[in-house]
């Protein structure tokens, strides 16, 4: 009687334990789906470290070094010129380190293909207007979770260079007690327990500096481990939206079968529970080693599949961005479906487009065929026009959204010349610097994608007479059929000297009660208005200063020479 009533306790206990952890992750996921309706629509307020972004940014140059991006890509110098990080954490609302990685790819790298962005239109609209299933598909996504110090395509060459291992040792050490056993049998037992404790103790020593070795290479097995389950997961919750990308991960899961299987002995090691049952199995793996023979197993798998494992961080990838795009868009004013077109000759329109991460933007339109040369004073909003309509450009051609009522355009190369540094590592000036930065643009002039480029006060690094000179030329070298060139300048002389090639356009300002206004609106035309001399006085500089400047600049506007 006793001994049943033992037995029945321990049955209940176990049905309490996991009717407990049944209702806890119930629970979980709840305050999860409510969390993740809350934050629909909402920018993100995520902060990222360098070494984060440093990480996110892996997958995208795993790509592009394995030849895999074929288009012309985002590259460093516009990605930075356009402040692209702040535009992926305004836009990042993914929920695993797939989602997360392929939006940063995904923004690197514009496509001219219409069909890819109208199916990931597609998914973004389905996921806007139906929320159960885009909130069941999140707590999936979100139950892979992010990995922390790197990216999932640093693990996965980590683990390609990892050198197999011979099995020999580990089936030796499986067998140590049964040798152990037999000796005993067959010689005096003292003996045959002395040499049992022996190879026992070796098993321990070779276990432990073995799992050092690989226990890094741990995180991406359970990682992988997790997208398959995930996968299963996502696979009933029968979307009919999502089928094809649910076909290709069924054919994933495939795949992994064999790495599946037995899995359990090597992942669980990965749970620290300090349960009797737990340490129990622990004194089994450091004795058997059998652990380590499932690495060895899953570690051949992995190295037979490492394309089919982009193909799983690719499909459960785009589902969590496009979820991400839908999020993004609600969260905007207004947004517009990009109109583009493979075209020969260039060409731009945009209607009331702004910029996304300015709180109070002011809205521009502007449509061109040919090379916008902007003029203006400081502060006057020719920098930010530039950034908007390149970001525009890449928000159309990547997440099919534009911040505007219209846009209309060719599928362009992207590239930009704008916030240039010293390089004090290459022992490079200014100047250095920023015609390396237009030459490489001018070596992609006549490709035959067309090209939209942008560049914010050409050739600054340099004296006057030399770099109106030298912009002038390099200005109008981008005047063919297939490039629009939106270029910045202070140089006035530029306008006059570029005016068959390039069609001006300003931004101005008012000067109010000693004060300066400015209403970041495009007009047409040169500028006509000075203002940096007028700023002295606003600034409260001394008169004679003032009076002096004014009277040198007006002296040299009628004569050409400089008079002080």
């Amino acid at each position: 009687m006793q001994v049943e009533f033992i037995i029945a306790s321990i049955i209940l206990l176990f049905i309490f334990g996991i009717v407990h952890i049944y209702i806890s992750e119930k629970r979980a996921k709840e305050v999860r789906r409510r969390k993740f309706l809350e934050e629909w629509g909402k920018i993100p307020q995520r902060e990222y470290s360098n070494d984060e972004l440093e990480k996110i940014s892996r997958y995208f140059e795993y790509q592009l070094k394995k030849g895999k991006i074929k288009n012309p890509y985002i590259d460093n110098i516009t990605w930075n010129d356009l402040d692209m990080d702040n535009i992926f954490a305004y836009i990042n609302n993914t929920k695993c380190s797939a989602g997360e990685e392929y939006l940063y790819y995904l923004l690197r790298t514009p496509v001219t293909e219409q069909k890819m962005l109208e199916e990931r239109a597609r998914l973004a609209d389905f996921f806007a207007t139906h929320e159960n299933d885009r909130v069941n598909l999140e707590v999936c996504l979100w139950q892979i979770g992010k990995t922390r110090k790197f990216s999932i395509s640093d693990y996965i060459d980590l683990l390609i260079t990892l050198d197999k291992e011979s099995n020999l040792k580990h089936y030796i050490a499986l067998f140590t007690i049964p040798m152990g056993l037999f000796l005993m049998t067959v010689s005096e037992v003292a003996i045959g327990f002395v040499i049992m404790l022996f190879l026992l103790m070796w098993n321990i020593s070779q276990y432990y500096k073995r799992k050092g070795e690989i226990e890094p290479y741990l995180t991406i097995f359970s990682h992988v481990m997790k997208m398959l389950d995930a996968s299963k997961v996502i696979s009933k919750l029968k979307i009919a939206e999502i089928q094809p990308y649910v076909d290709n991960i069924a054919e994933v899961q495939r795949k992994f079968k064999k790495f599946r299987f037995g899995s359990s002995i090597l992942m669980s090691s990965q749970r620290v529970t300090g349960s009797a049952a737990e340490m129990f199995l622990d004194y089994i793996r450091m004795v058997t080693h059998v652990d380590l023979l499932k690495f060895n197993s899953m570690l051949e798998e992995i190295k037979q599949n490492v394309n089919v494992i982009d193909d799983l961080v690719r499909n459960l990838g785009i589902l969590d961005v496009c979820i991400s795009i839908a999020s993004f868009r609600e969260s905007l004013p207004f947004y517009s479906l990009p109109n583009l077109e493979e075209t020969e000759e260039a060409f731009i329109e945009v209607k009331n487009v702004y910029h996304p991460l300015l709180k109070e933007p002011v809205a521009n339109s502007i449509s061109e065929k040919q090379n916008v040369l902007i003029t203006g004073s400081n502060a006057s909003g020719k920098s930010t026009f530039l950034k908007t309509v390149a970001i525009n450009a890449i928000l159309a051609q990547t997440i099919y959204t534009s911040v505007s009522t219209l846009y209309r355009a060719s599928f362009f190369q992207i590239y930009s010349s704008m916030a240039l540094k010293d390089d004090l590592q290459e022992n490079e000036s200014y100047y250095i610097v920023e015609i390396k930065s237009l030459k490489r643009i001018l070596s992609h002039r006549d490709d035959k994608i067309p090209m939209l480029c942008f560049v914010d006060e050409v050739l600054r690094g340099t004296n006057t007479i030399e770099r109106i000179s030298a912009s002038a030329q390099i200005l109008k070298s981008f005047s063919k059929k297939q490039v629009i060139c939106f270029a910045a300048t202070h140089d006035i002389e530029l306008t006059h000297l570029l005016e068959n090639d390039y069609n001006n356009y300003h931004f101005q300002e008012e000067i109010k009660e000693n004060d300066i206004l400015f209403n970041y609106e495009l007009y047409g035309g040169k500028a006509v208005s000075r203002n940096a001399i007028k700023l002295l006085n606003i600034m409260g500089y001394d008169k004679k200063i003032i009076e002096n400047a004014e009277e040198t600049a007006t002296h040299f506007l009628k004569t050409g020479e400089w008079r002080i």
